[in-house]
């Protein structure tokens, strides 16, 4: 009777290939996945310039541009998924309503939230890279600023995300 070890060394090469070709292949990807990603200059000289391109930008490309935020928040978060592939924080959109161009998917995770009141931009980033921006003027920005510290006064220990 041949046992399991036998049966593993006479298997053909080309299956083992496929599977070395299948590693080589998410390798590729994922290396090609990260090097579309602008480098941070070219990252910060875009929100310089006021090009909020979604997908494309980090929170260190902001700080770099703008400074630090006015406000910052992190909450885990269900984002609506739109046409476009832009994500639409669940809170930025009233109770019981989806926004227009929703396509019916949903995201959920840690949301980032920079308020730059003397922009006038909220920005929101989800697994690292801009997904959503809005442009509020200062009074808003402030007072939704005030509304997420208000709330961190009243978060347990367990609801606080973890820092790196």
């Amino acid at each position: 009777m041949r046992t399991f070890a036998d049966r593993f060394r006479d298997r053909d090469v080309s299956r083992r290939s496929g599977w070395a070709g299948l590693c080589v292949a998410a390798a590729l990807g994922v290396a090609l996945g990260c090097s579309w990603m602008p480098s941070l200059e070219e990252q910060s000289r875009h929100v310089k310039a006021n090009e909020l391109l979604l997908h494309q930008l980090t929170p260190p490309a902001f700080i770099e541009a703008w400074g630090p935020p006015a406000y910052q928040h992190v909450e885990f978060m269900q984002f609506f998924v739109m046409e476009d592939k832009s994500l639409v924080p669940r809170s930025r959109v009233a109770i019981g309503e989806a926004p227009g161009g929703w396509e019916v998917n949903l995201e959920a995770g840690d949301g980032l939230f920079l308020a730059y009141p003397d922009r006038g931009w909220l920005v929101v980033f989800f697994e690292g890279r801009l997904v959503y921006r809005e442009s509020l003027t200062a009074v808003q920005l402030h007072a939704l600023g005030r509304s997420w510290q208000h709330e961190d006064k009243f978060r347990s220990r367990f609801e606080v995300p973890a820092t790196p």
